[in-house]
C-alpha cells in the first residue's frame, strides 16, 4: 500500500462549520461577491475578489488540504496556488454527494437532505445517490433550491461544466439545477469550458474534475495511477489560471480528502452488528445499520465493543444532537441509520452481504470526521 503522507495530527476529529467557514458557506459568499441580492459574504471574499464580476468555482473531487502536500512534487501550479492559502470544512458524512449538494444549494446537509453515500428510502430500498436517475423526484428528496437557480434568477449567467455522464442525473439536478450545461470529458475539456463562459461575461461557471478520487479510490494516495493524476490536475489548473480574462476569479476548492485504509482495519458488519441489523447503507468510512424493534440497545453495544476506538458509534438521534449535519429537517432525519458509525484511525466498516463487493475492496477512503477527510483547500487565483 502506498504511503499517503498523512501526519498524526491529520486523524484529530474536525466538526463541520456550518455558517462561518464549510463549503456551504462559499457558493452564498461568491454570489454576494456577483450581487445576487440576499447573498450574505460568510466568508468574507469581498476584499480578495475586489473588481471581480466573472467567477469560476472548480471542485476537484478528493483534493483534501492534507493532499496538497503529496501532490506538490507532481502538481506546482497547484502548490503555488496553495501559498498562503485557507481551508474550508467539508459537512458530514465527508462524502462526494453529501458535499456536492452542500455546495450547489448552501446549506447544511441536514436542510438538504442528501445524508450519505447511499441512504434508506422510505420504503425501504436503499438510494444509491451516485447512481440515481429519477425516483425518487430529486425535486422533492432535495427541496431546496440551488444557488445556480438563485443567481440565475437574479440575471446572473450561470455555467456548469462537468462530465457529460452526470447530465441529467437526480445527484445532479439535486445540486446543480439553474445552470447552462456544459458537456466537458475530460481535464482539458473542463478548462477550456470553463473558460470559454468565464470570457463570455460576467457570470458564475461551476466546473467539476474527477479523476484525482477515482485514482485514490482504486490505486490509494500517492501511488503512481495518483501521481499522473495529480498531474491531469496541475495541466488543468495551469490552463485555466494562465487563460482567465480580466475581471475573473478561479476558486478551487475539494468534497473532501482521503486516506488509505490496510486489510487489517476493514472490519465486516456482519461480525459486529448482531441479529437486530434489517438494513445498512452510508459507506465503510461512514456505516448506517437500521434496526429492528427493539434491537438498537443491543446493536449500539456490539458494535462499541467489536470498534472500541476505532469508531465513534452513536444513536441516530445522538449524531444529529451532536450536529454533525447541522439542523435537521424532521422529512429527512428517518434517512440517516437507527446506528451511525463513525470511524476513526485507519478503519472501515465494510458490508459485502449488503453492498457491491467493490466498495469493501477499495485503497482509499473518506466519509468520516478526521482533519484528513473533513478539511479541504479554498485556493484563489484572479
Amino acid at each position: 500500500m502506498p504511503a499517503d503522507g498523512l501526519p498524526d495530527e491529520a486523524f484529530r476529529e474536525v466538526a463541520p462549520a456550518y455558517g462561518s467557514g464549510s463549503l456551504a458557506d462559499l457558493m452564498p459568499s461568491v454570489c454576494a461577491v456577483l450581487g445576487v441580492p440576499g447573498a450574505v459574504d460568510v466568508l468574507g471574499l469581498a476584499e480578495t475578489l475586489d473588481g471581480v464580476d466573472r467567477v469560476g468555482v472548480l471542485l476537484v473531487d478528493g483534493l483534501g488540504a492534507y493532499q496538497l502536500p503529496t501532490a506538490a512534487p507532481f502538481a506546482p501550479v497547484l502548490t503555488d496556488l496553495a501559498a498562503g492559502s485557507r481551508t474550508l470544512t467539508a459537512g458530514f458524512p465527508s462524502t462526494t454527494p453529501v458535499s456536492l449538494v452542500t455546495v450547489g444549494t448552501g446549506v447544511p446537509p441536514g436542510v438538504h437532505g442528501v445524508l450519505g453515500f447511499t441512504v434508506r428510502r422510505p420504503d425501504g430500498r436503499v438510494l444509491n445517490h451516485i447512481a440515481w436517475g429519477d425516483d425518487p423526484d430529486p425535486y422533492l428528496w432535495q427541496p431546496m433550491p440551488t444557488t445556480l437557480e438563485t443567481a440565475a434568477a437574479a440575471g446572473v449567467p450561470v455555467t456548469v461544466v462537468s462530465r457529460g455522464l452526470y447530465r441529467g442525473t437526480g445527484l445532479s439536478v439535486a445540486a446543480n439545477r439553474g445552470g447552462r450545461y456544459h458537456v466537458a470529458d475530460d481535464g482539458p475539456a473542463v478548462a477550456d469550458g470553463m473558460l470559454a463562459a468565464l470570457r463570455a461575461g460576467p457570470g458564475l461557471v461551476y466546473g467539476y474534475h474527477p479523476d484525482l478520487d477515482k485514482a485514490g479510490h482504486e490505486d490509494g494516495v500517492c501511488s503512481p495511477l495518483w501521481q499522473d493524476a495529480a498531474r491531469g490536475v496541475d495541466l488543468l489548473l495551469d490552463r485555466i489560471v494562465h487563460g482567465l480574462p480580466a475581471g475573473a476569479a478561479l476558486l478551487v476548492i475539494a468534497d473532501h480528502g482521503q486516506l488509505n485504509v490496510p486489510i487489517e482495519g476493514r472490519y465486516d458488519v456482519a461480525a459486529l452488528s448482531g441479529d437486530g441489523v434489517i438494513g445498512v447503507a452510508g459507506e465503510p468510512r461512514a456505516r448506517y445499520l437500521y434496526v429492528a424493534d427493539g434491537a438498537l440497545d443491543d446493536v449500539l453495544a456490539n458494535c462499541r465493543a467489536v470498534l472500541g476506538a476505532d469508531a465513534h458509534v452513536v444513536s441516530r438521534d445522538e449524531a444529529i444532537a451532536e450536529g454533525w449535519y447541522g439542523p435537521m429537517a424532521p422529512a429527512h432525519a428517518g434517512r440517516i441509520g437507527d446506528v451511525v458509525i463513525i470511524c476513526r484511525n485507519r478503519a472501515v466498516v465494510v458490508a459485502p452481504a449488503w453492498e457491491p463487493e467493490r466498495a469493501g475492496q477499495l485503497v482509499a477512503y473518506h466519509g468520516s470526521v478526521t482533519a484528513a477527510e473533513m478539511t479541504v483547500p479554498l485556493l484563489i487565483a484572479r
